[in-house]
């Protein structure tokens, strides 16, 4: 009848202990980071000159804007 249970004398080597929810809530989103930077980096061989680029282009933009805002468009009209 008491066939069922195991001994009872290393029960408590078993038992899983669960981080407090400030621990977990930090572990959950750090994993979902990296899943997020894992997909979007999926099939790209270099993801560090990706992100060089990205951030030139975002600069290159964001001098375009205050350029065009300060200096009326920063067209020229060459005659030659």
């Amino acid at each position: 009848m008491g066939m069922c249970l195991p001994c009872l004398g290393g029960a408590a080597d078993d038992v899983v202990v669960t981080p407090d929810p400030d621990a977990r809530r930090r572990q959950l989103a750090e994993a979902a980071e990296k899943r997020q930077k894992e997909t979007t980096y999926r099939g790209v061989k270099n993801p560090e000159a990706v992100e060089r680029k990205k951030k030139k282009q975002e600069e290159m933009e964001k001098q375009e804007m205050t350029g065009s805002v300060s200096g009326g468009g920063g067209l020229r009209w060459q005659v030659g």
